[in-house]
């Protein structure tokens, strides 16, 4: 409260210094020359005008002016003159008298005109030191405590002027993050060279005694959602030593040398608080490649990463301070702030594999009733690709899903929907049966039934035409196991698969009554197989990689000079070559697959029109009973030139 009424009384003091600075000047038509004042003869009607000096003079030489009073040292007069339209009618007029104008009273006295000056008013003397000295020094010492404390008041931000090049990273004595190792799961690799950590930190004298040195940095390299700060905050409450938290984007400022100032107060500080942590998140904001940018360049944030170099690791020596950084993208970090010295460690934290998302699954599902009927197993086979967020994103939908139906445990059709809801979108009205219905019906169809034959393919999941997001309907598959390993006739698979929706509609509607929705189909294939030629080498232009994933972008890691545009048009065209003759192969072969299987694609469109969502067992079940192919996993795919 006290701070509130100090502000107020502090900004109204500055507005009222703001006022009483300077001297005032006299302004005609202010009130400090009142009427009542002019000494006036004639009591006839006034009417108060203005008149320039010049038509003042000539006013005087026709005799029409007959009193004078004399303002300000003789800079301003108040006129009193004969109206030329009737001599029985005056006029008080206001005429300003310029510089060097010192023959006035000459004239005056000639032209016999009464006239008189009026003295300055005087003015109190304390009055007088108050306005032009002590409400002064008032005004700038009250900007000076403002800015100095701007953070004290309620709503500051804490950057006031005076603390610009002040680190902003949020410190903790004794963090309390409430995550401890325990409550981390998928990423037992990470873990465990964060807990040799904090074995270093809790006991030194076991790793100092053989020669070790803690190291001054580590890196968590992964994607977005595995969980690096996560380890973070484990590492803070595990390690029970002195934390700091800040983000790369917030040494880096408009203004040249406050990002190295903020890193060398955030260093200093971290250095009087030894042993401690220094956590950097998301610093490739600062970290990114010197020079990657168009044209390079002495900017803030390059000078901000060369501070950060000097401190890391530079002829000052930091004893007890660990830093820690993350980022999905190293990638585009410069060479000299991943050299040992610096980050001495690389933890890579990766998509949990199919037994880390089991584990992190039931961290999850500590504190959630989940029924009998989930199986944490057979959602964990069903999520691959997901990372641990998406894994706690699940099961907190599922819990939603749970409270709207006013349950009181999770159930597998919460946990269904809910994985149905992230990886396809929220669900919508369901179509009426019409003719846009039943070919919807045989395009998710044709991609189940390509993907069942296949030999290299993973088994169907679901096939429902709810719609969900964009698409009209969706046909799951699920693979057996992680595939961190993709070969040739799995891409194959996936593309024929893929073309399956489209090769149905042209087989059992005819080529004129193929549709738009294969479109993003189309786009996936495409990328997929010029993928297989410039990067995989999969084509007879032979194991070249022509093309990279940054190829181009000069401010992800890129170089000038390695765009597609300038590959020689022989190899461009070859490339295309190489692109049609995949897509084509894997369309025959999709088209193959429809006309070989349309008595069970028939069937199982009746069976999908009448329940709008045909699980994969049954599906499964029609492909075995009425299929053309005994052993059901025909080698579908063989070498084409």
């Amino acid at each position: 409260m006290w701070r509130n009424i100090l502000r107020n009384t502090l900004f109204g003091l500055i507005l009222l210094s703001i006022t009483s600075i300077g001297v005032k000047t006299f302004n005609p038509s202010d009130a400090a020359i009142p009427e009542t004042n002019v000494r006036n003869e004639v009591n006839q009607n006034v009417v108060s005008s203005r008149m320039t000096y010049g038509r003042f003079l000539e006013y005087l030489e026709m005799g029409w002016v007959k009193q004078v009073d004399l303002y300000d040292n003789s800079r301003n007069a108040i006129v009193v003159a004969v109206s030329p339209e009737s001599e029985d009618r005056s006029q008080t007029i206001r005429v300003e008298i310029p510089v060097g104008a010192s023959q006035l009273i000459q004239k005056l006295k000639e032209y016999d005109v009464d006239f008189d000056a009026h003295p300055a008013e005087n003015k109190n003397l304390w009055v007088t030191v108050a306005s032009n000295v002590l409400l002064p020094i008032l005004f700038v010492g009250g900007l000076f405590y403002f800015f100095q404390n701007s953070e004290n008041f309620p709503g500051g931000s804490g950057s006031s002027p005076m603390s610009i090049g002040k680190s902003t990273a949020r410190f903790e004595k004794r963090p309390d993050t409430g995550v401890v190792f325990n409550d981390i799961a998928g990423i037992d690799e990470a873990k465990a060279e964060f807990e040799e950590i904090v074995s270093f930190l809790k006991q030194p004298d076991k790793y100092t005694i053989v020669g070790a040195k803690i190291p001054k940095g580590i890196l968590l390299v992964g994607p977005p959602g595995t969980g690096k700060t996560l380890l973070a905050k484990a590492i803070a409450n595990e390690a029970d030593v002195p934390f700091f938290s800040v983000a790369g984007s917030e040494f880096v400022e408009m203004f040249i040398g406050i990002g190295a100032a903020r890193v060398r107060d955030l260093f200093k500080k971290a250095s009087d608080n030894a042993p401690c942590i220094v956590f950097i998140d998301e610093i490739d904001a600062v970290g990114r490649e010197r020079g990657a940018g168009v044209g390079g360049g002495n900017d803030e944030r390059e000078q901000t990463l060369n501070q950060l170099l000097t401190e890391m690791d530079g002829f000052k020596e930091n004893k007890g301070v660990i830093v820690v950084g993350a980022t999905n993208r190293v990638d585009i970090l410069d060479s000299a702030l991943l050299r040992p010295g610096r980050f001495d460690r690389q933890v890579t934290v990766n998509l949990p594999d199919r037994l880390g998302r089991v584990g992190i699954l039931k961290v999850h599902a500590r504190n959630k009733p989940i029924g009998d009927d989930v199986s944490l197993v057979q959602l964990a086979n069903r999520t691959p690709g997901f990372s641990g967020a998406d894994l706690a994103n699940l099961l907190n939908e599922a819990a939603i899903l749970a409270t709207r139906y006013k349950k009181t445990s999770i159930t597998k059709n919460e946990v269904n929907e809910a994985a149905d809801r992230i990886i396809g979108g929220i669900a919508g009205t369901p179509m009426e049966d019409n003719k846009n219905k039943r070919l919807i019906a045989y395009h998710e169809v044709g991609h189940a039934i390509t993907g069942s034959v296949l030999k290299s393919h993973d088994e169907v999941e679901k096939i429902t035409l709810v719609p969900r997001g964009a698409a009209k309907g969706l046909t799951w598959f699920t693979p057996d196991e992680d595939q961190s390993l993709i070969s040739r006739s799995e891409l194959l698979s996936r593309i024929i698969t893929t073309l399956g929706g489209r090769a149905a509609e042209q087989v059992v509607f005819g080529t004129p009554e193929v549709t738009t929705g294969a479109s993003s189909d189309l786009q996936q294939v495409t990328n997929l197989a010029r993928q297989m030629v410039t990067r995989f080498g999969m084509s007879n232009i032979g194991p070249i990689a022509l093309e990279d994933e940054n190829n181009g972008q000069v401010f992800l890691g890129g170089t000038m000079g390695q765009e597609g545009s300038e590959l020689a048009e022989s190899i461009a065209d070859r490339i295309d070559d190489q692109v049609c003759k995949i897509i084509n192969y894997c369309e025959q072969k999709a088209i193959d697959i429809i006309l070989d299987n349309r008595v069970v694609i028939d069937l199982a469109v009746e069976r999908l029109l009448d329940v709008e969502t045909l699980d994969g067992a049954e599906f499964r079940e029609l492909v075995n009973t009425y299929t053309v192919l005994p052993d059901k996993k025909a080698p579908y795919i063989s070498k084409f030139s």
